[in-house]
């Protein structure tokens, strides 16, 4: 019984759901420190230009948990995201298959990243027939406060055996402690696929949506490929 675990990411790269599909159960850990500059509210898409970011304007103050952390909703964010999928997209093979889904998801009102960032994670996750996974938000465990105890635990919960640790995971945790617990640590050994692109040579770690619009179906396969 694999467990992964990570902070819900806002629109996020394909070793983020590699990570789910070599997992039986994923715990999405929303119940730790906000980061700033990281993944939780921005990922990038490829345009004419190379690569831009789409970062969600967020209302943060130290030291709050990712689910605690506001959305700014007085800058038009959505319109903006939207528009930018629009421009550089519009021409990829399977725009007009995805785009409703992120219309959708922009004519929504969104107040805490979290909440944004799960329900798009879980959609895609349907959207590559990975939906049938058991997940779980850290947030509603009983969990420890040290850094692999809390780990652990998560595993405990879920029933189970094996932790999926991401790549540079196993430099930050106490391998000897999950020994003791009876859980074994694998290391994820994610090698980035290349795939038909629009504007010029192949950028990698993009968020999903840009091999959603320019191979559909076969986004899953490419993932694991």
């Amino acid at each position: 019984m694999i467990v992964a675990i990570h902070q819900p990411q806002y629109l996020p790269w394909l070793g983020y759901f590699d990570k789910i599909i070599k997992a039986d159960a994923f715990c999405y850990l929303d119940n730790v420190q906000y980061k700033k500059n990281e993944w939780q509210n921005r990922n990038r898409i490829k345009t004419d230009q190379g690569r831009q970011w789409l970062t969600v304007p967020v209302l943060y103050r130290f030291p709050q948990k990712i689910n605690e952390v506001k959305i700014n909703n007085t800058v038009n964010w959505k319109r903006k995201h939207l528009q930018a999928m629009i421009t550089n997209y519009s021409k990829a093979p399977f725009f007009l298959e995805y785009i409703g889904f992120f219309e959708e998801v922009y004519s929504k009102d969104w107040e805490l990243i979290s909440e944004l960032n799960v329900y798009l994670i879980d959609r895609m996750r349907e959207m590559l027939n990975i939906q049938e996974k058991q997940t779980v938000l850290a947030s509603t465990l009983s969990l420890s406060d040290d850094p692999t105890d809390r780990l652990i635990d998560i595993c405990k919960a879920l029933g189970g055996d094996t932790y999926l640790s991401g790549q540079d995971g196993a430099r930050y945790m106490n391998l000897e402690r999950f020994k003791a617990n009876g859980i074994e640590v694998i290391v994820q050994n994610f090698i980035h696929p290349e795939y038909p692109q629009l504007f010029g040579d192949f950028a990698s770690h993009l968020s999903i949506v840009d091999l959603l619009f320019n191979c559909g179906p076969e986004t899953l396969e490419r993932i694991k490929a």
